[in-house]
């Protein structure tokens, strides 16, 4: 099993609760696209997913162990095991493209070779051969400045590839980007885990990518699994209650708040 979380909730500083009583099992291989409005939940429950965020309440099982039961060293090479793309990738401009793609591997080395790849990169043909899968392999030798928004997250995602990671996780990877480079990249995340037996968790706006290249959808909604259900049971009616509900819910809370001030507003 790749991830089963049991009962987890968050409550961010200021008592804001983010996630509420959430049930979710992930098998190794398996595909899985988080849909929902934003401020759904998707974001927080991916952090707890890979490690990167305690929750509040609830159980995590990942890659077979519980994380928070770890020592930093134990955690830290658990986490190595995690690959992420997110929706702004965290490159730094200055950085040479290859050696962004090979940071993938850095918590797999020693520190010594880790520090060497700096200077000489440890595996240009590795870091080639998983551009060129995105079309990037011209820029191996830029600098991330001098790439496109659309151009860096391909690298990000070049990066996860390379990594070859048992768990991908990936939050809104294509939500600034044309359709063209949207099917890329969900596809090349798609072919990685396939390849390697890696599951992959993606929250996606993109409904129409969610449906088409995974084969369960799980739908959030005010940090609640509304549902969880092969890509061919989420009708239309699913999708607009999930979405739907959400600003009904937020129109009510603005009537009665109206409402509330109205009194004061004729005195």
């Amino acid at each position: 099993m790749a991830l089963r979380l049991s009962g987890v909730g968050v409550v961010h500083p200021g008592g804001r609760r983010a996630l509420e009583a959430v049930d979710l099992s992930v098998a190794d291989g398996e595909r899985i696209a988080l849909i929902g409005p934003s401020g759904a939940g998707k974001t927080t429950l991916l952090r707890v997913a890979g490690a990167s965020l305690r929750p509040t309440d609830g159980r995590v099982e990942l890659l077979g162990t519980e994380p928070w039961g770890l020592g930093a060293g134990a955690l830290r090479r658990l986490r190595a095991r995690i690959g992420a793309v997110h929706q702004a990738p965290p490159l730094p401009p200055r950085q040479r493209v290859v050696t962004a793609v090979l940071a993938g591997r850095l918590g797999q080395w020693t520190v010594g070779k880790a520090l060497w790849s700096l200077v000489h990169p440890a595996d240009t043909a590795g870091a080639h051969d998983a551009l060129e899968r995105l079309g990037l392999a011209d820029r191996l030798f830029d600098r991330c400045d001098r790439l496109s928004g659309g151009q860096l997250q391909r690298v990000a995602v070049a990066r996860v590839l390379y990594q070859r990671p048992d768990l991908l996780l990936a939050d809104e990877p294509v939500s600034s980007l044309d359709p063209a480079t949207s099917e890329l990249l969900v596809s090349r995340l798609v072919a990685q885990s396939e390849a390697t037996g890696a599951a992959l968790v993606a929250s996606l706006h993109a409904v129409d990518l969610a449906l088409k290249w995974f084969p369960r959808v799980v739908g959030v909604r005010a940090g609640r699994v509304m549902f969880d259900l092969p890509a061919g049971d989420v009708t239309p009616a699913r999708l607009q209650a999930l979405y739907e509900g959400e600003a009904a819910a937020t129109a009510s809370e603005g009537a009665l708040v109206d409402a509330a001030a109205a009194p004061a507003m004729c005195r």
